[in-house]
């Protein structure tokens, strides 16, 4: 369990919930971030709840406990009149959870976390694995993020790491520089839960790579006619892995596009400074969907890029039985006339021409030869032994 208490210019780490369930534990113009795992959420929902109603004055419903406590719920989005519920799929770790703190295209910014070099055999990049993911539970009150994080917690630990990066953690004391402190700060706990499911979303875009670097050797080995293609579990398995990850950026999408249509319902903010927050929380999420659509646009083009393989491949290889048979008939065209003279001069006859003659079989194979080279002449011309390309 992490607990972060976070204003415009500082963040500050607590140790335990119980002294933030005291009315004015928490500022006045700052939010808390709960983040937990299933079995700390579960095992300290009581503590949850009575931190909530001093809070926030409402408590989670029993409905939407057991969505966050669910280890199977597909993204999806819910609200009530007081709170707002997202989960969101991220990737199960040792895919991608490395890069899930430095993604490429990412509007935060954050130090580089160096990725894990993976040993690659000599025939090309490692087997695609099956991709394997986790929900994440958001709850967003006004002035609490509840986030409910798998066991491993890499998704809560990689932007608490950034958290702390922006601003001084040493006993809350703020940068020396508010104001570029500020701009990097979450504003409010929709901010902090669209940074959050940012950065998954970048754990899928660094997937891309992966995927097609294996496709692409895949597809180079299926095109190649002199290749002997035989790995072709392994490759419906990636096929498979690509419906699947389809699959779980579709409800990515839709869980984003019901949050983004919830927000364009509510009341136009009359304060400048409030209006102005709401306006960066549309174009981050905005932002976050362009990023999901972009996963789901290369996944669709790799699954068209694999079925696109998979013909080429057969059409290369009935253009190489082509190429066979068109040589093996050329070779027997070029032996019938050899056959047709050997068939004649062994009939069982008496008198044959050239049989009893001294040079007869030297005129015999002459001839042959010579028929032969012309028959081959003329279909080297018409080019039916010539190999396609």
């Amino acid at each position: 369990m992490r607990i972060f208490e976070i204003n415009r210019s500082q963040v500050s780490e607590h140790a335990a919930l119980a002294p933030l369930a005291v009315p004015g534990a928490c500022g006045a113009s700052g939010y808390l971030w709960i983040s937990l795992t299933r079995d700390e959420f579960r095992a300290s929902l009581a503590e949850v709840q009575q931190i909530l109603q001093t809070l926030c004055k409402t408590q989670l419903v029993d409905l939407h406990v057991a969505d966050l406590l669910n280890d199977q719920l597909p993204s999806h989005y819910d609200y009530t009149s007081l709170y707002d519920v997202l989960v969101f799929r991220r990737l199960a770790n040792g895919q991608g959870q490395a890069a899930l703190g430095n993604g490429k295209g990412s509007t935060n910014e954050a130090p580089p976390i160096p990725a894990v070099a993976s040993r690659q055999p000599r025939s090309g990049p490692p087997v695609l694995r099956r991709v394997d993911t986790r929900p994440v539970g958001f709850a967003v009150f006004d002035r609490v993020l509840l986030s409910v994080h798998p066991e491993d917690g890499a998704v809560r630990d990689a932007f608490a790491a950034r958290l702390l990066a922006a601003a001084s953690a040493d006993g809350g004391t703020p940068a020396l520089d508010v104001r570029a402190t500020s701009a990097r700060l979450p504003t409010s706990p929709s901010d902090l839960m669209l940074r959050v499911i940012n950065q998954i979303v970048d754990g899928y875009l660094d997937l891309r790579r992966e995927l097609t670097k294996q496709l692409d050797h895949w597809q180079t080995e299926l095109i190649d006619p002199r290749s002997r293609f035989t790995n072709w579990g392994a490759l419906m398995e990636a096929r498979q892995s690509l419906h699947h990850l389809d699959e779980i950026c579709e409800d990515q999408r839709a869980a984003m596009q019901d949050w983004i249509d919830s927000l364009e319902t509510l009341p136009v903010p009359k304060g400048e400074l409030e209006q102005r927050e709401r306006e960066l929380i549309m174009i981050r999420s905005r932002d976050v969907l362009e990023h999901i659509e972009r996963v789901v646009h290369h996944v669709h083009r790799l699954e068209q890029n694999a079925e696109t393989a998979v013909q080429m491949h057969f059409s290369v290889q009935g253009h190489r039985a082509n190429d066979i048979m068109r040589v093996l008939t050329v070779l027997t065209a070029v032996f019938l006339p050899l056959n047709l003279i050997a068939g004649i001069f062994g009939m069982n006859f008496e008198f044959i021409p050239l049989v009893h003659k001294a040079d007869g079989f030297w005129i015999a194979m002459t001839s042959m030869l010579v028929i032969a080279v012309l028959l081959v002449v003329i279909f080297w011309r018409k080019r039916y032994l010539a190999r396609t390309r």
